[in-house]
């Protein structure tokens, strides 16, 4: 794999738009957006852990900002402000967020507090899904999923997946014309995988990314693996171009030492692929 740059910190959330890769560093508070040729802007400065984004349907910005219970945008004169007010849902944090055509916005929670320990024991797990829809309403429209990280919408726009990292799964969910969800199944079985953030090609096969097994994987529905590419550090987050997948990538001391860590080396890494994007994030 091409590594197009490298000494970031935890980096994460890569999306594809507007003919770049964009992606965020976690630990220094940045969105960057990068090109082909080994260029990069910071765009975003905001300090949120997690710091997770994508892009509504006219072009802007919105992230994920659990420093203030809430959905930001980015307007033109590049200010964040107030898109969706989330402080009456559960206040444990959110997580990673993807957008469909028609403005959508999924957003997901592991909503338990002491995340070094991991979600609590029993058959029913605290995570959730929240909806907003364009006006800004938002609402819980899946519960019980052990940790929610990435998300992806088939090419169809009819089909959530989520990363469940810690039920070693992809579920899904169908998406029902006022956006709310049902029909919640295995859309994949990764038996020991720790998938954490995805998305979906034109085929709609859906790559996956595994920091403790460092490798990124394309999965149809029902789990065949159909690729792999290795990496030499774990894999946080993917996301395609046309014609290439790009990795975000970095070393990862446990959630134990998270605050303390200082040997990140976060890179951005780039491969061919024959099969490109399809569905969301990404169009």
């Amino acid at each position: 794999m091409d590594v197009l740059h490298a000494g970031h910190g935890l980096v994460e959330s890569p999306r594809w738009h507007g003919g770049q890769l964009w992606f965020s560093d976690w630990i220094a508070g940045e969105i960057i957006a990068a090109d082909g040729h080994g260029a990069a802007e910071v765009v975003v400065r905001h300090r949120s852990l997690p710091l997770c984004f994508d892009f509504l349907p006219d072009g802007r910005l919105v992230l994920v900002s659990n420093q203030q219970r809430a959905l930001l945008v980015r307007g033109d004169d590049g200010e964040l402000t107030t898109y969706a007010d989330l402080s009456h849902l559960p206040p444990a944090g959110w997580n990673d967020i993807v957008v469909d055509a028609r403005g959508n916005a999924y957003v997901n929670s592991p909503n338990f507090a002491d995340l070094a320990s991991g979600p609590p024991d029993g058959p029913v797990q605290p995570g959730l899904v929240a909806l907003v829809t364009p006006d800004g309403a938002a609402r819980v429209v899946a519960e019980d999923i052990a940790f929610p990280n990435g998300m992806a919408i088939t090419p169809d726009g009819r089909t959530l997946v989520v990363a469940d990292s810690y039920r070693h799964c992809l579920a899904g969910f169908d998406i029902a014309d006022d956006g709310t969800l049902a029909a919640r199944r295995v859309w994949a079985d990764l038996g020991e995988a720790a998938p954490d953030g995805i998305c979906a090609d034109a085929e709609g096969a859906v790559w996956y990314a595994d920091v403790p097994h460092r490798n990124c994987v394309r999965v149809c529905e029902g789990g065949e693996v159909l690729e792999v590419v290795e990496l030499d550090r774990g894999g946080f987050a993917c996301m395609l171009s046309d014609t290439e997948l790009y990795v975000v990538a970095a070393h990862w001391p446990g959630a134990a030492a998270f605050t303390t860590f200082t040997d990140w080396d976060g890179q951005l890494l780039r491969t061919p692929v024959h099969i490109g994007r399809g569905g969301w994030p990404g169009n």
